[in-house]
């Protein structure tokens, strides 16, 4: 098992930046990649951005975000973050951080282990 526990959520002006963190415990050993998704109101979960847990850390991100939000890890604290930059109205969601062991897609929903409970992020006109 691994839990999952996300921070840094909040209300932020157009233009303005949050860095969202997530804490992983127990089996960390085992992860692959973590990943960050969103969820607006009345829309499907989305994938945002994602970074290998082992090796040279590659990343990958939406199109909506690239450019403008960065994943980053730090191993030693089981931490990855996702660095939220030039944020836009259409970015206000709830994020929820993720975790994969298994060999499969870091874009797909389905193929994440492992969850967090999320953390809001309003972004105001």
């Amino acid at each position: 098992q691994v839990q999952l526990v996300e921070s840094g959520g909040g209300l932020v002006q157009a233009g303005g930046s949050l860095r969202l963190s997530c804490v992983a415990s127990g089996r960390t050993f085992s992860t692959n990649a973590m990943g960050w998704f969103r969820q607006a109101p009345g829309k499907a979960r989305e994938f945002v951005a994602a970074i290998n847990w082992i090796g040279g850390g590659s990343t990958f991100y939406a199109d909506s975000v690239k450019g403008r939000f960065t994943i980053s890890r730090d191993r030693a604290r089981n931490t990855v973050y996702l660095q939220t930059d030039s944020l836009k109205p259409e970015d206000t969601a709830v994020y929820y951080c993720a975790a994969r062991v298994h060999s499969g897609s870091h874009y797909r929903v389905g193929d994440y282990d492992y969850w967090g409970q999320g953390t809001q992020v309003t972004v105001s006109s």
